[in-house]
């Protein structure tokens, strides 16, 4: 006669059993040469932040305008009781105003003085890279990754796949004297 098992032997089972199936998971996630971070698209370029320059990602919160500002920045929003600026990132890089639509997302970003959201074309979720995906230099400007205003935030990128993914510098861009400026 079989002895019937407990919920929490059988929990255990289940808790081993996905475990076995998990195999280099840990080995992966500190290997040497991975960058990790979040994917995102701007216009036409795929970029991507380190976990440690987003914050948070958040749906588009409503925006109340600020007069006076610069045409980038879209107003302020209350998140969470705090009153954060949402600058339309593809506009202040490109002059051309992003789209908005619904299940827009915003990127937080810490700066000196406060957090910032910034608008996103799309967002793609986690990304990882490893040194053998590593551009040239070089290739850079044949990918069009760090053209224009880009090249100030964009100095390396990553092919995966059929995808080129320039990593953007979200820390440098708070820091940059023009985009902590938003008076016009």
């Amino acid at each position: 006669m079989s002895r019937q098992r407990g919920p929490f032997e059988i929990l255990a089972d289940y808790e081993q059993r996905s475990l076995a199936h998990v195999a280099g998971l840990p080995e992966q996630l500190d290997a040497p040469g991975l960058w990790r971070g979040v994917g995102f698209r701007i216009g036409g370029k795929r970029l991507a932040a380190g976990f440690d320059e987003v914050v948070e990602i958040l749906p588009m919160p409503e925006v109340t305008p600020v007069p006076g500002a610069q045409p980038w920045m879209l107003g302020v929003a209350n998140i969470r009781g705090n009153l954060l600026p949402i600058v339309d990132l593809k506009q202040f890089l490109e002059g051309e105003r992003t789209v908005l639509y619904e299940g827009q997302r915003v990127l937080i970003v810490r700066q000196p003085g406060g957090d910032v959201a910034v608008t996103i074309d799309e967002l793609f979720g986690q990304r990882s890279f490893v040194e053998e995906q590593l551009l040239p230099a070089e290739a850079l400007s044949d990918h069009d990754l760090a053209g224009g205003r880009y090249a100030h935030f964009v100095d390396r990128a990553y092919r995966q796949a059929d995808n080129a993914w320039g990593i953007f510098s979200l820390e440098r861009l708070a820091r940059t004297p023009e985009f902590r400026q938003a008076a016009a």
